[in-house]
């Protein structure tokens, strides 16, 4: 040990010209050593002679990058290997024999130094707004494991998310930014190890700072800092799934990695007992400074040295808490909204746990975007058929606002979506009933219950085409729905391609063809995938100038009537009587329009357009129709438009200043809105109406 060189700070492995500096948080043990192995698995072991308020460290002459190491403490099963809690790499997948024990500790992925240089070739962060982002939910593996077009080397791996083929793919459908599930170093659960499965998600995280080796064919931090690079040459964000909750673990009985056996603190506990507001056997404790201190750290480093854009968190509710209480105004906050290196990225928050008051949508700080189940439900509902959702569902279409004031926008977006990859995929909505898990080897016991969906006559796979022409049309007006309501939309990547998990929708643990994209083409998937392109096109042209518009201090400035299929705006019984309706939008008093036909009835509807200021309208969307390559000038439209059963349309009209109406006769349409809207503000304050939104800064 060099005494002059070793400091406490920062902590793991930091490597210099002369060699290592190794640190550790270990207050509890007075015995830990660090244990360095060279390439035959032989292994030498050094003191951590320098100790400051719980840092353990030494400073190792000579160390290169890719050494491995790991750390010693002696428990009463004997010597266990423990990994770095701050490592950067480890050396291969994680995996064990199970059932666990201290002994096969030292067969585990050993951590490693490694040297944080990388040429980024002056590429920088697309910094996308976030009315502009549409996420698109993508596993790393599932996305080009079976793409018949990408390189086998790449296929399945990080390299293979910024392969030609893929990069001309995001190109076609229009994605601007990736949200991948997890890819921190994930150690599969101890049952999924027993039946030779893996957690496919990643859903239980190993080391936080760590890029999954299973991904990667030589360097994993490599090559996941190469695909970012080119995913930002190429103008998208790459936003990282995150797991803060919990950690592999688990619970009591559950195996000791590392941070069970150097710091009691890590965890909550009732008594002797691990809380599980996860689900998964621990929760971390945030007020605990060191717990506190390797998430902000590990958020910092992966901003820092991968040049990601944002971060969505797995049951982020459990990231506010005070023991079992949630906190709006928690240490974690306050440190990220702080922090100047997360102050500029993009925070998603799943809002809940499992916990006590757990469900916390719309109680997360401003700058936090939320996950909204309630726009999934609804949506889903809705265009079911189910009765008595369509106020609501006019609710969710509007931004939901009654849970996200307009003034908050656009930090405040919410995120809406309709799949996701704890669900069932977007075909399967349409296709199943019921959840079919019984692959997962559970019974079919696990997987959500209440998934609101629909075969619409026959369960799965079908030759009918009546129904498979309702199914099509379904997944467009999920579709259609979700892109054109206000907020972020959050799309399932292999929704793209119409994947089917044949009904699975807790696929967590299928690393097979189940879960990854089918690339085979038909003319229906081809057909969709067309269709959702131009539709998510669409958004960026027309749908994104009303989001500004209709967002922050002057958002109560601009037009908002929800009409009967007449042309009248609607009273207050028609909500509860009509099953066809539109949605008139304009910017300010006198600029562009959008209007919504939605028809969730089984009846063709016919409606009349706005023709006050001579409109000429566009049809943007139809889900009833494949608009691909369609002429322009057939999509005009005079005075109405016949909408065929069960589908949706959305017509733009640009702003005829010539043909404005009249400044009275205008402020009379308005709080004609006002008096017919389907949600009133409950505060006595908010005398707007909830439809009569946001203008643009």
């Amino acid at each position: 040990m060099n005494h002059l060189r070793s400091r406490p700070y920062p902590l793991g492995s930091t490597l210099d010209n002369s060699g290592c500096n190794f640190s550790i948080y270990a207050p509890h043990h007075n015995d830990i050593v660090l244990v360095l192995f060279d390439n035959n698995g032989e292994y030498t072991t050094h003191e951590l002679e320098g100790n400051y308020a719980g840092h353990r460290h030494t400073y190792i002459e000579g160390i290169k990058a890719g050494q491995l190491y790991g750390y010693k403490v002696e428990v009463n099963e004997g010597p266990v290997l423990l990994s770095d809690p701050y490592a950067r790499a480890i050396e291969k997948p994680l995996h064990y024999e199970p059932p666990f024990t201290p002994k096969k500790s030292w067969d585990i992925s050993k951590c490693v130094v490694i040297d944080n240089q990388f040429d980024w070739q002056d590429t920088h962060s697309p910094r996308i707004p976030r009315e502009d982002t549409v996420l698109f939910e993508t596993h790393v593996k599932g996305l080009t494991k079976l793409h018949p077009e990408v390189n086998p080397s790449q296929q399945g791996g990080y390299l293979g998310l910024a392969s030609s083929p893929m990069l001309q793919f995001y190109k076609e459908q229009n994605i601007n930014s990736l949200q991948l599930l997890p890819i921190a170093a994930c150690m599969h659960e101890e049952h999924l190890l027993k039946q030779d499965k893996v957690n496919y998600w990643g859903y239980n995280p190993f080391l936080f700072m760590v890029p999954d080796p299973r991904y990667a064919k030589r360097d994993a931090v490599i090559e996941l800092k190469t695909a970012i690079r080119e995913l930002h040459r190429h103008g998208i964000e790459v936003i990282l799934d995150v797991v803060y909750n919990h950690t592999a673990e688990g619970g009591t009985g559950g195996p000791v990695f590392n941070l069970k056996a150097l710091d009691s603190g890590y965890y909550i506990r009732h008594g002797e007992h691990f809380a599980n507001f996860a689900g998964c056997g621990n929760t971390l404790d945030l007020t605990h400074q060191p717990t506190l201190n390797l998430v902000m750290d590990s958020l910092r480093y992966w901003v820092e040295e991968f040049h990601v854009d944002g971060f969505r968190f797995d049951l982020a509710a459990t990231l506010g808490r005070n023991g079992d209480q949630f906190n709006y105004h928690s240490a974690f906050f306050k440190a990220v909204a702080q922090d100047p290196v997360l102050k500029e990225i993009k925070l998603i928050a799943e809002p809940w746990d499992i916990g006590p008051n757990g469900y916390q949508v719309g109680g997360f700080p401003d700058g936090w975007n939320e996950c909204n189940d309630k726009f999934r439900d609804i949506t889903r509902s809705f265009w079911r058929g189910d009765h008595g959702f369509l106020k609501e569902f006019a609710t969710r279409l509007m931004g939901s606002r009654d849970i996200y004031s307009a003034s908050r926008w656009p930090q405040k977006l919410t995120i809406n979506y309709v799949t996701y990859h704890d669900g069932f995929t977007l075909q399967d909505l349409v296709s199943y009933r019921h959840k079919h898990n019984e692959a997962n080897g559970e019974n079919n016991h696990d997987g959500h219950g209440d998934n609101r969906s629909d075969n619409y006559g026959e369960e799965g796979n079908t030759h009918n085409m009546m129904i498979i022409a309702v199914r099509e049309r379904q997944k467009r007006n999920f579709m259609a729905s979700l892109l054109f309501a206000f907020g972020i939309p959050h799309i399932l990547t292999v929704d793209t391609l119409s994947h089917t998990q044949n009904g699975n929708n807790n696929a967590y643990c299928q690393d097979n063809e189940l879960s990854w994209l089918d690339w085979t083409p038909s003319d229906l998937k081809t057909g969709f995938q067309h269709w959702l392109s131009e539709v998510v096109a669409a958004r960026h042209t027309y749908m994104v100038p009303f989001i500004r518009a209709f967002s922050g201090e002057q958002r109560n400035q601009n037009r908002v009537g929800w009409r009967r299929p007449d042309g009248k705006h609607m009273e207050h019984d028609d909500w509860n009587q009509l099953n066809a309706v539109a949605l008139h939008l304009g910017i300010d008093q006198d600029g562009d329009e959008l209007i919504y036909l939605i028809n969730p009835s089984t009846a063709k509807a016919r409606f009349k357009l706005p023709t006050d200021r001579n409109q000429k309208w566009i049809v943007i969307c139809d889900t009833n129709k494949d608009i691909h390559n369609r002429d322009t000038a057939n999509q005009t439209m005079c005075n109405d438009m016949q909408l065929d059963p069960s589908s949706m349309a959305v017509l733009h009209a640009e702003a005829n200043t010539e043909s404005a109406p009249v400044k009275g006769k205008e402020a009379d349409t308005v709080e004609e809105s006002v008096n017919t809207s389907p949600l009133k503000s409950r505060k006595k304050e908010r005398k707007i109406s909830f439809f009569r939104e946001i203008k643009k800064r």
